[in-house]
C-alpha cells in the first residue's frame, strides 16, 4: 500500500486577512465577478477559488465570533417581560 503525499503548497505568500467584514465581502464579490467573466485561465481560476475559500473561512470565523459576543452580551438581558416588574 502506498502512502499518499500531502498536497503541495504554493510558494506564493498568503494574502493578509481582510481588515473588516466589508473588505472581505467586497473581495469575494470581486473574485466572483472575475471568475464569472470567463477571462481567467485555469490556473488563475484555481488561485481565485483558493482566495475565495480563505475569505469565506475568515468570514465564517468572524461571524461566529460576533454571534458569540452578542450571546454573551444578551445573556442576562433576555428575560421574559413582566408588566409587574415594570412598575407601571
Amino acid at each position: 500500500m502506498t502512502k499518499r503525499r500531502p498536497p503541495t503548497t504554493s510558494s506564493e505568500p498568503a494574502d493578509p486577512p481582510p481588515k473588516s467584514w466589508e473588505e472581505a465581502t467586497e473581495a469575494l464579490e470581486a473574485l466572483v465577478r472575475r471568475m464569472e467573466s470567463g477571462s481567467l485561465s485555469l490556473e488563475e481560476s484555481i488561485k481565485a477559488y483558493r482566495e475565495g475559500v480563505a475569505l469565506v473561512q475568515w468570514s465564517r470565523e468572524t461571524l461566529a465570533s460576533a454571534q458569540q459576543q452578542v450571546r454573551v452580551l444578551e445573556e442576562d438581558m433576555l428575560k421574559p417581560y413582566s408588566p409587574e416588574a415594570d412598575g407601571s
